[in-house]
């Protein structure tokens, strides 16, 4: 069987290769190959151009030829670097009591917020757990959304957080998209623990952390940094642990006071995510760093708040990634297209920008070299909108959706 396809023309390709991945970007640095083409072969892509340069080699290789016959603008799967779409239950109750003024702090110290996620996500099956990732991410999929990072951190124990990464494990293998797995037992501090914060934050890196390792569960450990959660101090012991252990690590940052960021940045963090309430000190630090600042806007929609300062991270020199945030409490949409483009109307982002922060910005943030990029060698996810202007996929702000979906070389979406 033939490993090599042409697919093509598009008429714009936007490979996304050669920009830095840091810093304000202008629209003019954007790449667009006018009526490019794929070769893909296999998984990956085999090579880039114009589509009639390809036709040649395609030949060459005997390849099957996808001819597009219609305007469409091609572009790198999104990634979405930021969600917890593993859960049980819903937050209806807190979003109303936000929108009738309560806050976030207020109502998870009446027994909603995290804890009542962990409460009915403890009381779901395995089985309804994989099913519900499962939903969420196809949906994502039909959205252009290739590669999923996906959050533990609402069974706040060991057996708990086992079950949890465990049903990620098992959908990621009945699912075309990737999902890349996080533990974040370090959400809160459980409400059932008998102990110290210290002593469960022990607990799990003593007894869950080898778990991870042996079974291949997670490389990435995550921790909320926040009044309610983890403060500087308690995270340190933990935060060592896991660095000595190898993982990779990630902090929810400054999303109601800072400190966060700081974290971040000593222990040399993979991605501060949040950042609402980051400070002119916190940007300058983040910039001055190799940590990607994650801006959230599903959570600044879903809380009423000040969104991440992305304007001021880009232009100090920052790399920044956007993801959505989805989960049941302050993120519920999990739309990560609207989300991206509303935060650029909101903090004035260029579409380079933008789309760089769904692309190759948002890969780095979960340490991937192999996607974000229509490069060869790559990953060959790649995804088409109905358009002959890419500008038109910000300015519908998501409405506009794309209309064919390729992950690993397979056609997953449109035919």
């Amino acid at each position: 069987m033939n490993q090599y396809s042409l697919i093509g023309p598009f008429k714009q390709l936007l490979t996304m290769t050669g920009m830095p991945i840091k810093g304000a970007l202008q629209d003019s640095q954007l790449p667009i190959i006018e009526n490019g083409g794929i070769i893909t072969k296999g998984n990956e892509i085999y090579a880039v151009g114009h589509f009639s340069d390809l036709k040649k080699e395609a030949r060459d290789l005997n390849a099957k030829t996808i001819t597009i016959d219609s305007d469409l603008v091609c572009l790198p799967g999104f990634i979405d670097a930021h969600t917890h779409i593993c859960f049980g239950g819903s937050r209806a109750n807190d979003y109303a009591l936000r929108n009738a003024g309560k806050t976030y702090l207020e109502i998870a110290q009446s027994g909603g917020g995290i804890w009542d996620t962990v409460t009915q996500t403890r009381k779901s099956s395995a089985e309804k757990l994989v099913t519900g990732i499962k939903d969420r991410a196809n949906r994502h999929l039909h959205q252009g959304v290739t590669t999923i990072e996906v959050k533990s951190g609402y069974g706040l124990s060991v057996e708990e957080e086992l079950k949890i990464l465990n049903a990620i494990a098992t959908a990621n293998k009945a699912i075309a998209a990737d999902l890349i797995p996080t533990c974040l037992a370090a959400h809160m501090m459980p409400n059932d623990y008998k102990g110290t914060p210290e002593e469960y934050l022990s607990e799990i890196s003593t007894t869950l952390f080898p778990i991870l390792k042996e079974e291949n569960l997670a490389t990435r450990i995550d921790a909320f940094l926040e009044e309610g959660a983890y403060s500087a101090i308690s995270i340190a012991p933990y935060f060592k642990k896991a660095k000595e252990m190898g993982f990779d690590i990630t902090v929810h940052a400054d999303q109601f006071s800072t400190g966060g960021s700081a974290v971040a940045v000593e222990y040399g963090a993979i991605s501060a995510d949040h950042l609402e309430a980051s400070t002119a000190t916190e940007i300058q630090l983040l910039a001055n760093s190799n940590v990607i600042a994650t801006a959230l806007p599903g959570a600044s929609m879903g809380l009423g708040c000040n969104y991440t300062p992305a304007r001021r991270l880009l232009d100090a020199g920052a790399s920044v990634a956007i993801a959505s945030d989805w989960n049941p409490g302050s993120a519920p949409m999990g739309n990560l297209l609207i989300q991206a483009a509303v935060l650029g109307t909101f903090e004035k982002l260029s579409n380079t920008e933008v789309l760089s922060g769904i692309t190759y910005r948002a890969a780095a943030a979960l340490g991937l070299e192999d996607r974000g990029k229509i490069e060869t060698g790559f990953l060959a996810d790649f995804i088409a909108f109905p358009t002959h202007n890419y500008k038109e996929i910000l300015y519908h702000q998501g409405m506009l959706q794309p209309t064919m979906v390729w992950k690993k070389g397979r056609l997953v979406v449109g035919q």
